[in-house]
This record gives structure tokens, C-alpha cells and sequence, in this order.
């Protein structure tokens, strides 16, 4: 039942400026200032202006604060999935430096889609977030070239962009994967398989071709019957170990590609009784409780997120016409046990 006018209870509005300063007994400019962290307040009016802060509930228009000094106070973050281990560290460790800039980020998954990532890069660009940080799904970027001349910067990070010139953070791909079969080598391997992601894959291709330097510094020919290039999946693992544990030379040590073909290949291991070496690429969750433990090459996914990150915030401070940069964070051989068994 509806309440009668004079009992309706009118939506309270939010506390201004100028309601701090009739509570507080000063003038507008003085809460200006002390809510800006000016030092030029005397400090009784300042505790009164705080207090009046405090009683009214009162919070600062970041927005209106930030359109005037003609920024938004966002940027967005373009990953292949936030729910991903990697790229949650890594978005993580962009949050942290954003912190710092008083600004908030906002993410979404572009899922390996390039017209998802398209659309969800325009759509924070239609928003004016003050750059990009984005892992790139396509080989074509020169659809953000307007925005990027209307002065949105952006930073890309895990892969190169295509089509454009750009700020790029990157992993030590090619070099994780040669200390990662050099590692296997020293053990007395000869016969070491690769697994890894769809070769469309800007990473997959690094690691691979980590893998044949590797291969041909030691003096051992490449053989493509022992690589396997696919989308990790419980059908691709189990053709891929067919095919490298069957023959008259079967493989005797594994090189997984990624975190999910590491741990779709010890799924698949579990239900056979194969004596096997395996190395990694990308540590894994509990990889240490496993017996024996996994050896990896690890990432830094949280190194990668901070650089992007600095990278991007250095632009948006002005630093639009200097020359763009490449920073490549390096990998750490992480050995456990899998990857030390000594070849039969």
C-alpha cells in the first residue's frame, strides 16, 4: 500500500562538496584542498573538514575528477582467459601497478577468438579506458590503429601483434624450451618428443623451434614422427603417446608445450605403465606433491603482467613518441624428478 505523502521517504542524496563545507563551517576551496591532500590547510580546519567528511558519508567524484584531467582512471586488459592460472597471475600483477596509478582495470577473455578480441578491445576503447594491455588471439591489429592515433596506448603481452608496431612483453620462449631438452640430453636422451599447442600459435612456434636448436647443437636430427602440434585434448594426447611410445624407437623423454598439455599427458600416463622423463613448460598446480615431482620451465607470468603494465602507464604518461619497446622475461628450469630419469 502506497504511504501517504507526507510519510514517503524521499531518496537520499549524495553528500557534496559544498554539504562538507556548511557542516564543517569553511569555505568550498578548503575542502577542495583538503580532499586533493593539500598542504596549505590549517589543520583545524582540516580535522573540521574531515570530520564533517566522516559524519556525512561523503566520497570524492573520481569520475568527474579524472574526465577533467581528461582521463577515464581505467584501462583494459584483453587475456585469452581470465580463468587460466597464467593469466590470472598475470592479471593480477597488472591490478598491482594500476594500484599505484589510482586506476581500475578492466578484463574479459577474448577464448582464442579474434572477432572476440576485436570486439572486446573496441568496445574498451569506446569506453575511453586510458590503454590497452592485450594478448593478442589474431595476426591483424591494424584495426586499433585509429585508436591508438586518437592516443589510446597500447601494450601486447605473451604474443607480437600483427599488422602494427607496438609496445610487447615477452617470454623467453625458444630459450625455455632448449634448457628444458638440454636438460633431458644430460640425462642421456637421444629419442626426446615435443607436444605442443595449434602451430598457428605465436608460442607453440617459439617452443618448437627451441626444441630443433636444441636437437642440433647436440648433433641429433630433427624427426617429425616425435612432434606433435594440436589444441590440447584427451583424444590428440592419446594419439600423440601412441604414436611417440609405439615403433621399433619409441620416444624415451617428453617435452610438453604448455600447462594443459602437461597435465592432459599425465592423465593419460596414469593408466599406463610407461617409464617416461618429462619436462613441462609452465609450472603446474601441485606439480611438487606429484611422485615423482614434475620438472618444468617456468614462466613469470607475474613479471610479464608488472612490465606490461609499467610499459603501458609510462605511455599514457606521455611517452607517445619515443620508439616502441620489446621486453623478453626469461624462464627458470624448475627440476623435481620427472625430467632426471636416466634414458634406458
Amino acid at each position: 500500500m502506497a504511504l501517504p505523502p507526507s510519510e514517503t521517504t524521499p531518496q537520499q542524496r549524495r553528500p557534496t562538496m559544498k554539504d562538507v563545507a556548511a557542516a564543517a563551517g569553511v569555505s568550498l576551496k578548503t575542502v577542495s584542498r583538503v580532499v586533493n591532500g593539500e598542504a596549505n590547510v590549517n589543520d583545524d580546519r582540516r580535522s573540521a573538514v574531515l570530520e564533517s567528511i566522516a559524519a556525512l558519508g561523503f566520497r570524492r567524484n573520481a569520475s568527474a575528477r579524472d574526465l577533467r584531467q581528461g582521463r577515464s582512471g581505467s584501462v583494459g586488459l584483453l587475456l585469452e582467459d581470465v580463468a587460466d592460472p597464467f593469466y590470472s597471475i598475470l592479471s593480477r600483477a597488472v591490478e598491482e601497478v594500476a594500484r599505484g596509478h589510482g586506476t581500475m582495470v578492466f578484463a574479459g577473455s577474448s577464448a582464442e577468438d579474434t572477432e572476440r578480441e576485436r570486439e572486446l578491445a573496441l568496445a574498451f576503447c569506446e569506453r575511453r579506458v586510458d590503454g590497452l594491455i592485450v594478448v593478442p588471439a589474431g595476426t591483424s591489429h591494424s584495426y586499433l590503429l585509429p585508436e591508438i592515433q586518437a592516443g589510446i596506448p597500447v601494450v601486447f603481452v605473451d604474443r607480437p601483434p600483427g599488422d602494427i608496431d607496438a609496445d610487447i612483453v615477452l617470454t623467453d620462449n625458444a630459450g625455455g624450451t632448449r634448457r628444458g631438452v638440454e636438460h633431458l640430453l644430460s640425462f642421456g636422451h637421444r629419442r626426446i618428443g615435443f607436444i605442443g599447442d595449434a602451430p598457428g600459435i605465436y608460442t607453440a612456434g617459439e617452443r618448437l623451434r627451441g626444441y630443433r636448436e636444441a636437437l642440433e647443437s647436440a648433433g641429433i636430427p630433427f624427426d617429425d614422427q616425435l612432434v606433435t602440434q594440436a589444441p590440447p585434448s584427451p583424444a590428440s594426447t592419446t594419439d600423440a603417446l601412441d604414436r611417440l611410445l609405439g615403433g621399433p624407437s619409441p620416444a624415451t623423454a617428453l617435452l610438453c608445450g604448455n600447462s594443459r598439455t602437461t597435465v592432459s599427458v599425465l592423465r593419460e600416463l596414469a593408466r599406463r605403465s610407461t617409464r617416461l622423463a618429462l619436462v613441462g613448460f609452465d609450472d603446474v598446480e601441485l606439480g611438487d606433491l606429484l611422485r615423482p615431482g614434475l620438472t618444468v620451465v617456468a614462466q613469470d607470468p607475474g613479471a610479464m603482467g608488472a612490465a606490461a603494465a609499467r610499459l603501458l602507464f609510462q605511455r599514457i604518461a606521455g611517452d607517445v613518441g619515443g620508439p616502441t619497446q620489446t621486453v623478453t622475461i626469461g624462464t627458470r628450469l624448475i627440476a623435481r624428478g620427472s625430467g632426471e630419469l636416466d634414458a634406458p
